[in-house]
């Protein structure tokens, strides 16, 4: 006949088998564990320098895109009295052959 013991202490001794056979081959691959967390760590600063990067980049073009826009719309704008008057335009007679024509000519 079995004692109520012997069964729990096959049981104690099984679970104790076990986990020293998952807890050696654990241990065996915590370094991999540890250099997945090292590999995450570096990911996740190398995507926060280059998010800051890119939004550095992103408002510099914003930047430039709203002065081109603005100058654009300033040149667009500008009415036409504002820009350069054309030079004035003399009419004088234009002697040739002692005959007296009448020409246009330009003087700045």
């Amino acid at each position: 006949m079995l004692d109520k013991g012997d069964g729990i202490m096959a049981t104690y001794i099984g679970a104790v088998e076990d986990f020293r056979k998952s807890a050696t081959a654990f241990m065996q691959h915590v370094d991999l564990l540890a250099q997945a967390r090292d590999a995450y760590q570096q990911a996740m600063a190398a995507s926060a320098e280059l998010r800051t990067v890119l939004d550095a980049g992103d408002e510099n073009l914003r930047t430039l895109m709203t002065q081109l826009e603005q100058a654009l719309n300033l040149h667009m704008a500008r009415p036409a009295l504002d820009r350069k008057k054309p030079e004035p335009v003399k009419v004088e007679p234009i002697k040739t052959n002692s005959e007296s024509t009448v020409g246009v000519r330009a003087f700045p």
